[in-house]
Order: C-alpha cells, then sequence, then structure tokens
C-alpha cells in the first residue's frame, strides 16, 4: 500500500498537533515517526489508521494502483497501540479464533502455529484478563504482525515487554516485513531501528493558534 499525506493538518480546539505534513510512504518500507511524548506520533497513527480525523489537507491510500476509499482501508490494515484493548472475557484461543474471522493470518498459519510463534503455548486455554501484561502486549503484537494486511502499524510496540519480549518484537516483525508498509510511531530505537525512513513530527508543529 502506498500513503501519500497532501497538506495534513489536525488541531484539537485552537492548537494545532501539526501542519503541512507532505509525504509519500511507499510499500514495501519501514517508516518511523519519532517525536517526544505529545508530540503527536500517536494522534498521526489514528488519522492513517482511521481512528481519527484529520482537520485539513488529505490523505490517499493505493493498493496496486487503485484507489482505496478511506472507510475501507480498516479492510487491509492492523494496528497495535497501548490505546487498543483486547477482548478479555476471551480465552487465547477464543481470541485467535475471533479475530482470525476478520483477519486472516499470513501465509496460512493456524492459531496453534501462530500461539508457538507468540510463546504463549501455556496459555492456549487461559483468559485473556488473566494475562500478564507482557503477555498481553505479545498478544497484540502477535495479532497485528501475522495478520494478512497490507498495512501495519505499530505504535510504542514494545510497551509492557521486557529485553526477552523486545527481542522476541525485533524478530518476528523483521521475518513479516516483506511486501507491507510498516509505520513505527516511537521514540525508542529498539522500537523502530528496522526502519529505512524517519518522519520528525516536530518538523510540523507550528507555534501560537488560529
Amino acid at each position: 500500500m502506498q500513503i501519500n499525506l497532501s497538506n495534513l493538518g489536525k488541531r484539537y480546539n485552537y492548537e494545532w498537533i501539526f501542519r503541512n505534513l507532505n509525504y509519500t510512504l511507499e510499500p514495501g518500507s519501514s517508516y518511523a515517526i519519532l517525536g517526544h511524548n505529545g508530540s503527536g506520533k500517536s494522534t498521526l497513527l489514528t488519522i492513517i489508521s482511521g481512528h481519527n480525523l484529520h482537520s485539513e489537507g488529505s490523505i490517499t491510500y493505493t493498493l496496486r494502483d487503485k484507489i482505496i476509499p478511506s472507510e475501507e482501508v480498516f479492510r487491509y490494515l492492523s494496528i497495535t497501540a497501548p490505546y487498543l484493548e483486547l477482548v478479555e472475557e476471551f480465552t487465547l484461543l477464543e481470541m485467535l479464533d475471533f479475530h482470525t474471522k476478520f483477519r486472516p493470518l499470513r501465509n496460512n498459519i493456524k492459531s496453534g502455529e501462530l500461539i508457538d510463534r507468540m510463546g504463549l503455548q501455556k496459555a492456549r486455554n487461559k483468559f485473556v484478563k488473566d494475562f500478564s501484561s507482557g503477555m498481553k502486549q505479545r498478544l497484540k503484537l502477535g495479532l497485528a504482525i501475522y495478520s494478512d494486511t497490507s498495512l501495519l502499524l505499530l505504535d510504542e510496540p514494545t510497551t509492557n515487554l521486557d529485553q526477552e519480549g523486545v527481542s522476541w518484537y525485533q524478530e518476528h516483525v523483521d521475518q513479516n516485513k516483506a511486501d507491507r508498509l510498516i509505520i513505527v510511531g516511537s521514540n525508542i530505537l529498539h522500537e523502530y531501528s528496522f526502519c529505512q525512513h524517519h518522519l520528525r513530527i516536530s518538523d510540523f508543529h507550528v507555534p501560537g493558534k488560529k
């Protein structure tokens, strides 16, 4: 998928978070949206994903030379972020069965194989509500990374992960970055070290009010 951001801007009340953002994100590439906490990284990711509306400008999504309407983009993306929750009343197996009804897994991977790849074999019949924070994050990442989507959005992807979990994330995102556009919102190097391109959101901050 290719995404073209044209004169994109977002404001809350009278304060501009960013403005005059012109950028093209190319298919098969990895991009890091960089900036300090509160700079607008997550806001830009939510706008790209369709979870949030921009205040001005436009976004164009193109897949295999076909324009994708903005209201249809959710069908082609997977996302993980601290503000997105799992269905905690499900067991792990139930969560995967539910998820794969809407998002098939890459390369025809089966649910049991994904559980193995996430290192959650002993938790297959455990309720998600009883997972540790690190287990929940592995599950969120596993569902996003292994979904068969053209666009992968990762917002602060190693939240709640220990060093072993960070290494797991780096390994599995590297194994699944081919033939898709990946965008990472982060200010931590180990989360975006594989990214080929860097977009600094502070370059598009506008002081003052309108």
